[in-house]
């Protein structure tokens, strides 16, 4: 039998067996324990590869659940490489937490984009394995219809998990979906526990109840079920068909195994002649949407910006995906816009200020390497992510140009950290940018798809507008897909995260560990690295993080920046922050929060604030003090 017959066959051992099953003693899932310092933990989901098709490599097992391979492979024992089984149960790493939105349960977020056919339904007891269910879907996404689902809509399915009580003699629980021939005494067996602590945890074993969801501790890990499988599989040898059916059905399998092979070949040479075909009309039709707005000479128009050689040619073929989408500028428009890119229009690094008909710009320059960079902004629009007007292409230097919006006030390390400005930002700003900085990275970590990191959060990469609201630029380093592990680290000092250093470990936790860095650089006014080499996160573990309760206000009042203290900001809502920093920071990014966690927490701390003061803060005696 071959791989997909065998998937289609316990896809549908699955479905039958779930009509007459019953659900777990809440279908909402696990409710929230009573102790909310053990939220947010380390958390497991077990599941089973390969039985939806399409899902059975590490790479897309992690992409379905939102992490790693890497994180994958290590908790169920594998290397990276592996490619598991039909069937073969691997370990899921879920950040478990409790969140008001969550009605009092412990969940474990996973954002999936809708296909065709989807439903809560199915999508939960499908490509989720029962790990959710449809009513748990509908308490997270309170805004959506489930009877109206477009394609492409994304959808959180929040994944039953729940956290130990500091009472417990394990550290760790895992998410476990009872199968036909499933009963206690094999599951404690799989996972090194007993019985009764399975009785404990969820109460009598109910024999009638197939594919209801119960919570296993993990007493060792790996778990016997990961460590027995490849000797389970050798012990089990596949029956082996009988001679008459290997001599008459020889010859006959041959021919269907070559026509499949034709067919599939032949479909495949089809499917490529129509996305050939898709690509060639769209490039016709939109060089006659240029050519009918520049009186017929729009091929040539874009020739002339792009080039005619075959760099050109090149170039035109990578960008014109984005011809109806941005503005496409000649370099000689630039060079008047920046007067030959004169020092004097320098903003920062190879950022220019230009004018173009009136309009004012920032033009960034660089090196033919910005086709990524153009890919992940032609897909995010929010008003705290630095907005892409249009580019360039110089295809004789292979130079490429972004034109962005210009913010008026400068990057944020400029107020912070300029020892000859007289500038400083109130507290109540420096909330708002936090909070501008948060909606930012939430949007891009949970509203796009495959969903972006950053990889390059840092005060210099964070602009203000005329008001002092923050925008997040520079998307030169980004990555998409929430999946990769690199060798080649980039990064700046101070920023980077410590699974990133050490195993090039790319997450969208990396950029919360940036985040945290920020909210420190607002609190103290300090920069990310001193003169000493001493990272501002190693320095914040050591005075505040740590300080006992007696002595932790005069040590934060210490450490803040001068210009706070002179404010006489409220210490709750500065340690409020302080506070959200430190999870940010947490060296397990498994531990850290999300960007939704963080948004929410601060924007707490900003009401807190808005109470006490009522107004924004007056100017300090001496030194403008800016309010937003």
């Amino acid at each position: 039998m071959d791989s997909y017959s065998l998937i289609t066959l316990l896809s549908c051992f699955l479905i039958i067996f779930h009509g007459n099953s019953q659900s777990p003693a809440s279908p909402d899932g696990f409710n929230c324990s009573a102790n909310r310092t053990i939220y947010p933990c380390q958390a497991f989901g077990l599941y089973r590869a390969g039985l939806t098709q399409g899902i059975q490599d590490l790479v897309s097992v992690g992409d379905l659940f939102g992490v790693s391979r890497l994180m994958v492979a290590r908790s169920s024992n594998l290397t990276t490489s592996t490619t598991p089984g039909v069937g073969e149960p691997l370990l899921i790493p879920f950040t478990c937490d409790c969140l008001p939105e969550y009605n009092n349960h412990s969940y474990y977020p996973v954002a999936y984009q809708i296909n065709s056919g989807d439903t809560y339904y199915l999508v939960s007891t499908g490509k989720f394995q029962n790990l959710t269910q449809y009513q748990a879907v509908e308490i997270v996404n309170p805004t959506l219809v489930p009877t109206d689902l477009d394609i492409g809509q994304m959808v959180t399915f929040p994944m039953f998990c729940q956290c130990p009580s500091s009472t417990d003699n394990f550290t760790n629980l895992v998410t476990y979906v009872m199968q036909p021939s499933d009963n206690y005494s094999y599951v404690a067996s799989s996972f090194g526990t007993t019985v009764q602590s399975l009785v404990s945890l969820n109460g009598p074993e109910n024999t009638s109840a197939n594919f209801a969801t119960i919570l296993v501790p993990l007493a060792q890990n790996p778990p016997p079920i990961l460590l027995n499988r490849k000797s389970e599989q050798a012990a089990t040898p596949a029956p082996s068909p009988t001679p008459v059916l290997v001599v008459e059905k020889k010859d006959r399998n041959g021919v269907i195994v070559g026509l499949a092979v034709a067919l599939g070949i032949v479909g495949a040479l089809f499917v490529f002649l129509l996305i050939l075909l898709a690509c060639s009309w769209r490039s016709f039709i939109l060089r006659q949407r240029m050519s009918e707005e520049n009186g017929g000479k729009g091929s040539s128009i874009v020739e002339q910006r792009l080039g005619r050689n075959e760099s050109g040619a090149k170039l035109m073929s990578d960008i014109t995906e984005w011809l109806d989408k941005y503005k496409v500028f000649t370099l000689e428009e630039l060079k008047e816009a920046t007067a030959n890119f004169d020092s004097s229009h320098l903003i920062q690094g190879t950022v220019y200020k230009g004018n173009i008909d009136g309009e004012t710009f920032a033009v960034k320059k660089m090196k033919w390497n910005a086709c990524e960079e153009l890919k992940i902004l032609q897909k995010v629009n929010h008003t705290n992510l630095v907005k892409l007007e249009g580019f360039c292409v110089d295809s004789e230097s292979g130079t490429c140009y972004l034109v962005y919006e210009y913010l008026e006030n400068g990057s944020l390390d400029m107020w912070l950290h300029d020892p000859a400005s007289s500038r400083k930002i109130d507290w109540r700003t420096r909330l708002r940018i936090a909070l501008d900085l948060a909606h930012g990275l939430q949007y891009i970590h949970e509203h796009t798809w495959p969903r972006v990191v950053h990889k390059d959060i840092k005060s210099s990469n964070l602009l203000l507008d005329s008001r002092l609201g923050a925008k997040i630029a520079n998307f030169g380093l980004a990555k998409t897909g929430h999946n990769a592990v690199t060798t080649h680290i980039i990064g700046t000092q101070g920023y980077i995260a410590p699974e990133y250093l050490a195993d090039g470990l790319v997450t969208t936790k990396m950029d919360v560990f940036a985040y945290g860095v920020v909210l420190l650089e607002l609190l103290s006014g300090k920069e990310a690295v001193n003169a000493e080499g001493e990272t501002l996160w190693s320095e914040a573990e050591k005075t505040i993080f740590d300080s006992r309760d007696g002595m932790k206000e005069a040590k934060i009042r210490e450490w803040m920046d001068p210009a706070l203290v002179e404010q006489s900001c409220p210490i709750d809502s500065v340690v409020s922050v302080i506070n959200v920093a430190k999870a940010c920071l947490h060296k397990d990014p498994a531990k850290r929060p999300s960007m939704v966690e963080v948004a929410y927490t601060l924007s707490k701390a900003d009401e807190t604030f808005a109470d006490y003061s009522g107004e924004s803060l007056s100017s300090v005696s001496g030194t403008d003090v800016f309010a937003r």
